[in-house]
C-alpha cells in the first residue's frame, strides 16, 4: 500500500534519497505518518499527498473568503472547532465541506447527522490547518460581538423590557441591547439580506436572514433577552411598546456603513412571544429599468408598448415574493415625468420615488384600496398605482378608472398570465369591459442568477435534456434563431468568494406577458373558454414563464434546476 511518503517521490516532490532518509526516520518515530511529517515538510506538500492518497479534491482558501452567516451556521462552531470541518459553500442542495481530517470516521458520522436533518447532501474537499483557522475565524466576526454585547447586559441587568415612554433618543447608544440590534443589521445588510427574522423559540431566540430568496439560521441568543430586542426594533419604528398581542406595521430609517438603508417592520404575536420581520430596502440602489431587472428580449417589447399608451389597465400577476411591487416601481420610474401626475396607493411604501404622489393605505381606519382610488379620482391623475386588487370593490374601481382615460398600474395573485381574466371575471368584473379595459397582463417569478465569476457548462442529460427538448420545440420561431440548437449547454455554479461560496449572486425575473388584441377581444366578448383564450395567446407568440426560464438557463443566467422548481 503506497505511503505518504511514496506518493511524494512518485510526484516528484521529494528526491529518492529524502525519500528514503524520511521512511527510516518515520518507521523510528512511533508517529503516524502525518504526525511525522508536519514538521518534515511543507504544510501545502503534505495536503497535496494527503489529496491524491485519500482521492479528495483540494480546495485552496483564499485570504479573502467571504462565507456568509447563513451558511456557516449549518456546522456549529463548536462542532467546526472539535472536528476541524467548516462549510464552504451551497450548491443547490449540496453542503461543501472542508476537512482537515477526512479520514475522520467520528467526523464524517457527525457530519452525517447534522446534514440528515436538514436535507443536504456534502461534498468533501481538503485543506489545510492553516485554512481551517482562516474559516473558524469567520464565525467569531458575529458572535463575538454578540457574546460582548450580552456579558455586558448581564453586568448592568438590562434584560426588562424598555419602558413606553422611553424614545429613541433617550436610548443610549452603545447598550449593550443596541450592540446586539445593530450587529444583526450589519451582519444582514453586509450579507445582502432582504429580510431578517427573529423568532422566539421555547428556550432560545433564533436569527435567520433571507438571502437571495432562501433563509439561512445567522446566530442563536438567549430567550431572555428577546423582549429587549423587540421593544428596541419598536422604538425604533415608533410602534407601541406595551401592546404585545396584537401585529404592528411599522418602518425607520438608519444608517449602515456611512449607507441609508430602510428598514419596514412587522411584529406578530406567537405563542412564546413577538416574532419581528424586518425587510431591508436600500434607496441608494434606486429605481432598476426593466431589462435589469429580467424583463429582456422580445416579449420586453410587449412591455415597452403597453407602457406607451396613454390609458388603460397593466397588471402584473405572481405569488408573494416574485418581485411585483419592483416590478411596478420600475415602470413608475419609466413613466415619471412632470408633465404627468402619478399617484400611488401602496401597503405598505416601500421604496420612496421622487415627484410620485405616494400613500400608504391604513384598513383600521377604513383608508383602504377601494376608498383610497374613489379618492385618488378626484386628484385629477394621469396615471394609477394601485398596490394590489384584492376584492370586487377595487377590481370595478380599477376598470372603471381605466376606461375613463388613466393608466391604471396594479398586482393580481393569479399561478400565470392567461388566469388574469377568469380572475377578474370571478370577482364580478363584466366581461365586456374587460378588453376595453385590460392592455397588458404579465406574470412573473424570481429565480437566483448564477454567479457569473464560477460557473461552468455541462452536458444536458437524462429527463433535463428531454425538458429543454419539448420547451424548445415549442417555442416561437424568432426565440429559436438565438438558441444555438446544435449544442445546447446548461450552467452550474461552484461557489467562489464572489459570492460567498452559494453560486448564485442575486436575482432575475423570469416572466410571460401578453396584449389585448383584436381577436383576443372577440373572444373575450364571445364569452369562449379559456382553451380559445390560450389559442390566440399563443398565436400572439407568448413566451411562457418556463420557456422564457430555458432561454435563461442555456444562456448561463439561471440554472434549470431552478427555472423548474418554479415553473410548470
Amino acid at each position: 500500500m503506497k505511503t505518504l511518503i511514496d506518493i511524494l517521490e512518485a510526484t516528484g516532490k521529494l528526491s529518492k534519497t529524502e525519500a528514503d532518509a524520511l521512511r527510516s526516520a518515520w518507521n523510528n518515530s512511533g508517529k503516524s505518518e502525518e504526525e511525522f511529517l508536519k514538521d518534515k515538510i511543507s504544510e501545502e506538500d503534505l495536503f497535496f499527498a494527503k489529496s491524491k492518497f485519500y482521492g479528495i479534491p483540494r480546495r485552496e482558501i483564499e485570504d479573502d473568503i467571504k462565507i456568509p452567516e447563513g451558511v456557516l451556521s449549518i456546522i456549529p462552531e463548536d462542532v467546526a472547532k472539535h472536528y476541524k470541518m467548516v462549510p464552504l459553500g451551497v450548491d443547490g442542495n449540496v453542503l461543501e465541506v472542508g476537512m482537515v481530517h477526512p479520514q475522520d470516521i467520528k467526523a464524517s458520522d457527525a457530519l452525517k447527522f447534522i446534514l440528515s436533518n436538514k436535507h443536504l447532501s456534502a461534498r468533501i474537499y481538503l485543506i489545510t490547518e492553516s485554512e481551517f483557522e482562516k474559516i473558524v475565524k469567520k464565525y467569531s466576526e458575529i458572535s463575538t460581538k454578540v457574546e460582548e454585547a450580552l456579558m455586558e447586559a448581564e453586568k448592568e441587568t438590562v434584560f426588562s423590557n424598555v419602558e413606553q415612554e422611553d424614545t429613541q433618543d433617550s436610548l443610549v447608544e452603545e447598550a449593550p441591547i443596541n450592540k446586539i440590534v445593530n450587529v444583526i443589521f450589519r451582519h444582514a445588510y453586509e450579507g445582502k439580506a432582504s429580510d431578517i427574522h427573529i423568532e422566539p423559540m421555547e428556550s432560545y431566540t433564533r436569527v435567520r436572514f433571507r438571502i437571495d430568496g432562501v433563509l439561512h439560521a445567522s446566530l442563536t441568543l438567549p430567550k431572555n433577552i428577546h423582549a429587549s430586542i423587540v421593544s428596541k426594533i419598536k422604538v425604533l419604528s415608533r410602534l407601541k411598546i406595551d401592546e404585545s398581542r396584537v401585529p404592528q406595521d411599522g418602518r425607520f430609517r438608519m444608517k449602515i456603513s456611512g449607507k441609508p438603508v430602510d428598514f419596514r417592520v412587522s411584529t406578530f404575536p406567537t405563542t412564546e412571544g413577538e416574532k419581528v420581520v424586518l425587510r431591508l430596502l436600500d434607496p441608494s440602489i434606486g429605481l432598476k429599468k426593466i431589462d435589469e431587472l429580467g424583463f429582456i428580449g422580445e416579449q420586453a417589447n410587449v412591455i415597452l408598448r403597453g407602457l406607451k399608451k396613454p390609458y388603460g389597465m397593466i397588471l402584473v400577476t405572481g405569488p408573494t415574493g416574485s418581485g411585483k411591487s419592483t416590478t411596478l416601481q420600475s415602470m413608475l420610474g419609466m413613466l415619471n415625468s412632470e408633465k404627468v401626475n402619478i399617484v400611488s396607493l401602496e401597503d405598505p411604501v416601500e421604496y420612496y420615488v421622487d415627484g410620485v404622489n405616494q400613500s400608504q393605505v391604513r384598513p383600521e381606519i377604513n383608508y383602504n384600496f377601494a376608498s383610497g382610488l374613489r379618492s385618488i379620482l378626484r386628484q385629477d391623475p394621469n396615471i394609477i398605482m394601485v398596490g394590489e386588487i384584492r376584492d370586487s370593490e377595487t377590481a370595478a374601481l380599477s376598470v372603471h378608472a381605466a376606461l375613463t382615460g388613466h393608466l391604471v398600474l396594479s398586482t393580481l395573485h393569479t399561478n400565470d398570465a392567461l388566469g388574469v381574466i377568469p380572475r377578474l371575471m370571478d370577482m364580478g368584473v363584466d366581461s365586456f369591459l374587460i378588453p376595453s379595459s385590460l392592455d397588458l397582463v404579465i406574470a412573473q417569478r424570481l429565480v437566483r442568477r448564477l454567479c457569473q465569476n464560477c460557473k461552468y457548462a455541462i452536458e444536458p442529460r437524462g429527463r433535463a435534456k428531454e425538458i429543454l427538448e419539448e420547451n424548445i420545440k415549442a417555442m416561437p420561431d424568432y426565440l429559436k434563431k438565438d438558441l444555438n440548437l446544435n449544442n445546447i449547454k446548461i450552467y452550474k455554479a461552484k461557489g467562489c468568494t464572489e459570492c460567498g461560496r452559494k453560486g448564485t449572486k442575486g436575482r432575475i425575473v423570469i416572466f410571460e406577458a401578453f396584449e389585448m388584441t383584436n381577436e383576443l377581444k372577440d373572444i373575450i366578448l364571445d364569452k369562449k373558454g379559456e382553451e380559445e383564450i390560450e389559442r390566440e395567446i399563443k398565436r400572439q407568440g407568448m413566451v411562457t414563464m418556463r420557456q422564457d426560464g430555458i432561454v435563461k438557463a442555456v444562456n448561463g443566467i439561471v440554472s434549470l434546476e431552478e427555472v423548474l422548481q418554479v415553473t410548470v
